[in-house]
């Protein structure tokens, strides 16, 4: 999903009456998951996409943090 950020994906996931979505980001050592969320329509809504971008720079500060 580029619109998020690079190696950021969107994986789908159709149960029995719903669809769920699941916007990841893959790094070199891990998978980080960014939102869970029922999807209704075929655009990811702007909030989806704002917390996604929020939770990687928080994820980010917070790793550069532990390896110093």
């Amino acid at each position: 999903m580029p619109s998020i950020g690079p190696k950021c994906h969107e994986l789908r996931i159709n149960d029995e009456n719903l669809t769920w979505r699941i916007i990841y980001r893959i790094y070199t050592d891990m998978i980080l998951i960014l939102e869970v969320f029922e999807k209704k329509t075929s655009k990811t809504p702007k909030s989806i996409i704002d917390v996604s971008k929020q939770r990687i720079k928080i994820y980010e500060k917070d790793i550069k943090g532990w390896k110093k």
